[in-house]
């Protein structure tokens, strides 16, 4: 299935043209390394790096969609690898030193 179908389907983007642009800007990585193309081929097992409006998302697909149902539907297709959202790439903002202070 094709990255931008499949985040469209499983609502992680509004609509198939936000994921292409997502890929097209580069954002997202499957296993690891950049996806390049909106085109590309997502399989049951990838895990997937997502920067979304909430913070980066890394999930781990468990099978993919036959199409964009409800919620819960889409829910059941992937597993959330870091629930918190505190990835080294999300750039936390309590771990900042305070004004003044070395690291």
């Amino acid at each position: 299935m094709r990255i931008d179908k499949l985040l469209w389907q499983l609502r992680l983007t509004k609509s198939r043209s936000i994921a292409q642009a997502l890929v097209g800007r580069g954002h997202i990585r499957r296993n690891g390394q950049r996806v390049v193309r909106a085109s590309q081929d997502i399989v049951a097992g990838d895990t997937l790096t997502i920067p979304l409006p909430a913070g980066v998302q890394v999930i781990e697909i468990a099978a993919l969609p036959s199409r964009r149902g409800p919620a819960a539907e889409a829910l059941a297709c992937y597993r959330v690898l870091d629930p918190t959202r505190q990835t080294a790439i999300a750039g936390q903002k309590d771990q900042s030193p305070e004004r003044g202070q070395l690291p």
